[in-house]
């Protein structure tokens, strides 16, 4: 019987950290779905196509990813893969407190689902697609952050954003 888990996020853009945690879980389990939220609360700045797309090229070399998309609540995506595993990445101190909330309230919503928290290599603890978005916006150096693709995407959305404000 294959170990399968599902890592929810919802990578905008996916960054180097994202990519540790799936190579990281990837060891681990046979099979990793990497699920793309279109949540659209969080006003992502790509599509969710956009986002698998860029999640396709950065996962391309390593075994075992499928890449799927939701717009459910995580519990009931998770058990309509017939999965009981979620990863979440913790980066820092922070991130506990909002993970945690989460990992016992899905747990009341679903006893048989376990949350795994893993943490990305330390050279990627600080970082966030949020962050890799507010330093495209000022033109900064994302080599170490995302991949060259992403930060092509990233840097024509920026200009499009800062055409459209006039700047």
């Amino acid at each position: 019987m294959k170990k399968r888990a599902v890592y929810p996020g919802t990578f905008d853009p996916v960054t180097y950290g994202h990519v540790d945690l799936i190579k990281r879980a990837a060891r681990i389990f046979d099979e990793v779905i990497v699920a793309v939220a279109k949540n659209a609360e969080k006003s992502p700045l790509f599509s969710t196509e956009e986002r698998i797309d860029m999640l396709s090229r950065a996962t391309s070399g390593i075994n075992g990813v499928v890449l799927d998309s939701f717009d459910e609540l995580m519990v009931d995506y998770v058990q309509k893969k017939n999965c009981n595993v979620v990863i979440r990445g913790l980066r820092m101190i922070s991130d506990f407190e909002y993970e945690f909330q989460m990992a016992l309230t899905n747990r009341k919503l679903n006893k048989d689902i376990e949350v795994i928290f893993m943490m990305p290599k330390e050279s990627y603890s600080f970082l966030s697609s949020k962050l890799t978005k507010e330093m495209a916006l000022y033109d900064a150096n994302l080599s170490e952050f995302v991949p060259p693709f992403v930060a092509e995407k990233l840097n024509e959305k920026t200009r499009e954003l800062k055409k459209r404000a006039g700047r």
